[in-house]
């Protein structure tokens, strides 16, 4: 697994949280319902069999990756500075964020500008991430991928 795998993962998999929904309520005539057995057959032309597969689920909301980051911070006492070092969001995300991570994310990233280490490849590597979070079902504000 890659290092942008393991960002997008903590935080995607870690969604901001929300406010508290109510619970459907279950109704007795829903557990009464008998399973319905297919018994024609398949050449029949005016019975078609159930589908073998379960619908495709409903696209799952984009997560809102400042809400959640930020709610990690918080969580954290609030005085990181993940929305502009790399440095300080891979720690928000507890993750190694030495110079060989940062090489290997540059690496994994694409990412070409300046010297490793440099403060030109930082800005750049925070910059691909947030791109690359958008690009992955993240929602993400304009200013910090740009």
């Amino acid at each position: 697994m890659g290092l942008f795998s393991k960002i997008a993962d903590r935080i995607f998999n870690r969604k901001a949280e929300p406010a508290a929904a109510p619970r459907p309520a279950t109704s007795a005539s829903t557990s009464t319902h008998k399973p319905i057995v297919f018994t024609g057959n398949e050449n029949d032309p005016k019975v078609s069999p159930p589908p073998l597969s379960p619908a495709p689920a409903a696209a799952a909301e984009p997560v809102d990756v400042d809400a959640v980051l930020t709610q990690m911070a918080q969580a954290k006492g609030g005085d990181s500075n993940w929305r502009t070092s790399i440095v300080d969001l891979l720690k928000l995300l507890d993750l190694d964020s030495d110079l060989a991570a940062r090489k290997e994310l540059a690496a994994e990233l694409d990412v070409n500008a300046g010297a490793h280490g440099s403060a030109e490849q930082n800005i750049a590597l925070h910059k691909a991430v947030m791109r690359k979070l958008a690009e992955n079902g993240g929602k993400v504000p304009a200013d910090l991928r740009d």
